[in-house]
């Protein structure tokens, strides 16, 4: 029972500062319909800014506890300042985009964000002096238990209630509640939507800003704290349902105490156990444990539908100029170059795989990678357990992403919006737990070695002939597919579920054979690349991965077929430039992906489609 006592005690205190974030995302998006990618970088500049500002305060006044809370009430609100500067200058200029550019824009930010924190605080982990009266412990049940957790434990209920008086006792949070539930309604009752949507990123940044502050005395301040908090405060508001506070509360508390407990009883399991609760939540409760479906929710209309109409002949004839630029490659360049372009190769073919559920299908995938991954587990484990040759292997890496394909799918096409693009997630987590806990199979993070093609293949350029020929060729049937009857079937699915069912369409079967096909395309991707680097590790299967994926769909535009060619083209292209050529890349390919989505709000082959058809229609005119 002490046991029991202590590690419980200890899931409350984690459940306040995963509530504080997950409860500032939830907001924002509750009202905006905004995945804000960039909330868990507020996370990480209110732990810096208040290293800062407490110390500062401290040298000043001394160590004296109410200097400590100031500094963090003042890191707070120089992040929500932050918030908002990013909502008035970024996103208010792309509210009328499709929402998922939206989300890539926050991706830039928080690149960004990352290079900016490294150039003024600098690589190493920044630890808070810590006072006698921050150290003190407390007896509970014959345990030591630290004071400050306990306070810690306190503050989420505390901030539960403020929220509930705010929501509940106030004009502004009267407003918030009802364009969480009509914002189209809302505006037509004249509120200023420009002033709610700065309100609640103020409000929203300031609790991520307030979470980051108070979990500084138990942890340092360090450069990955955004990435690994932002999957926990995901996890967290889809298992409590979008948009609703009190959700996001007792979720923290169901995946804090999971943690506190998994620990230590399941410790082999403790990478994953998150994400296999938001899965088992999301199977029976599809939005959540206190969610509601979102009334007229943008996500059903913000994916702009693809054009199915043949290319231009001039993009046609551009599209053959390329592939023989491409092929004619080893006549004319050296080996870093065929490296690179088996890469692009490879990374078509997986845009292209994720835009078959994205465009057509209208499902968002959050984890595209697991199927790029298993397709190269699938070849590397053929080479070692059963010594297949990689003409075998490139059979069987998508033959084993379509396998898995289809068991996940199953339960992914059940869902919608966001719910079903977390279950993608968690799904491609327990993929990535098992590759990286699996060490007499998948050999952990030191991977799978010596994947390297047949003799007649080592060549470099007889090597990017052939990516050539499997990616453009797979990426062509593709293509095929969307303009397939099956293809023209998908997308009435995706338009209007109800009339393509009154008019016999299996709408969920049409789904799934999307997301298999899907899946096996990006596991042929995955085999190719496996054998041009001759290894597999977990890192293809990871969060950075799938990512990459939806930047390059994103960046080409979804509403074009052609989107995720150019896509792959334009963002391998700025990420090895990039690169080569300033240290701090991550804030300048942040960049250009902003600038980018501002130039092209319909990316950048929706931008082209849109002027081409503006100038035929003036044409005929």
């Amino acid at each position: 029972m002490d046991f029991v006592l202590i590690q419980f005690l200890t899931g409350l205190s984690s459940a306040s500062a995963l509530f504080l974030i997950a409860s500032g995302l939830t907001v924002i998006f509750g009202v905006t319909r905004i995945v804000n990618f960039a909330h868990g970088s507020f996370y990480m500049l209110g732990a810096y800014l208040a290293w800062t500002i407490v110390r500062a305060f401290w040298d000043w006044g001394g160590r004296e506890p109410y200097l400590f809370v100031a500094g963090v009430i003042v890191a707070a609100i120089v992040v929500s300042l932050i918030g908002v500067a990013m909502e008035m200058t970024l996103l208010r200029r792309i509210y009328r985009a499709p929402e998922l550019f939206q989300l890539l824009a926050t991706f830039g930010v928080v690149l960004i964000i990352q290079d900016a924190t490294l150039a003024i605080w600098g690589p190493e982990d920044l630890p808070l002096p810590r006072p006698p009266w921050l150290r003190g412990f407390i007896e509970i049940a014959g345990s030591r238990f630290p004071r400050y957790d306990l306070i810690l434990a306190v503050i989420g209920p505390v901030v539960l209630g403020l929220l509930w008086l705010l929501f509940h006792r106030t004009r502004f949070g009267v407003l918030v509640r009802a364009a969480t539930q009509d914002r189209e309604m809302v505006a037509a009752l004249g509120v200023d939507q420009r002033k709610l949507f700065s309100g609640v990123f103020f409000l929203g940044s300031a609790l991520a800003g307030l979470g980051g502050a108070l979990v500084l005395p138990s942890q340092s301040a360090n450069l990955q704290m955004d990435l690994s908090i932002i999957a926990e405060a995901f996890v967290v508001v889809v298992v409590g349902g979008m948009g609703s506070v009190p959700g996001a509360f007792l979720a923290s508390l169901l995946i804090a105490e999971v943690q506190a407990f998994g620990i230590v009883l399941l410790p082999k399991i403790t990478l994953v156990l998150v994400f296999l609760v938001m899965a088992a939540v999301l199977m029976v409760r599809p939005y959540g444990l206190l969610g509601k479906p979102q009334a007229h929710a943008r996500a059903q209309s913000g994916m702009v539908e693809p054009v199915l109409r043949p290319a231009p002949p001039i993009l046609a004839w551009a599209g053959i100029a390329a592939l023989a630029l491409a092929a004619s490659t080893p006549f004319w360049a050296g080996a870093y170059a065929l490296t690179v372009l088996v890469e692009l190769a490879v990374f078509v073919l997986f845009a292209a795989s994720l835009h078959l559920m994205m465009g057509p299908g209208g499902v968002v995938s959050f984890g595209h990678a697991a199927y790029f991954g298993l397709g190269a587990y699938g070849a590397a484990l053929g080479l070692r357990y059963l010594a297949l040759p990689m003409e075998a292997g490139l059979v069987m890496a998508p033959l084993f992403a379509g396998l898995f394909g289809v068991v996940f799918g199953v339960f992914v096409v059940r869902l919608s919006g966001v719910y079903l693009a977390m279950l993608t997630l968690a799904f491609a987590q327990i993929v990535w737990a098992a590759a990286f806990q699996w060490v007499d199979i998948t050999g952990g993070d030191n991977g799978i070695l010596g994947v390297w093609p047949s003799a007649w293949a080592t060549n470099k350029s007889v090597y990017l002939w052939l990516s050539l020929a499997l990616c453009i060729g797979a990426t062509m049937l593709l293509r095929r597919f969307v303009f397939s009857p099956f293809g023209y079937g998908l997308r009435a699915a995706r338009d209007s579920e109800l009339r393509a069912e009154a008019i016999g369409l299996d709408t969920a079967r049409l789904r799934l054979v999307a997301f298999t096909i899907a899946a096996a395309a990006a596991g042929l991707a995955g085999g190719v690349y496996a054998y041009a680097k001759g290894s597999v590790f977990p890192t293809y299967i990871s969060i950075p991965k799938s990512v990459d994926a939806l930047l390059m769909v994103l960046l080409g535009g979804v509403q074009t077929v052609t989107g995720p060619i150019v896509g792959a083209i334009a963002y391998h292209g700025l990420f090895v430039g990039i690169l080569q050529t300033t240290q701090y890349w991550r804030a300048a390919l942040g960049l250009s992906i902003v600038l980018l989505v501002l130039a092209f709000p319909l990316g950048i082959a929706g931008f082209a489609r849109a002027r081409w058809e503006r100038a035929k229609g003036l044409e005929a005119a």
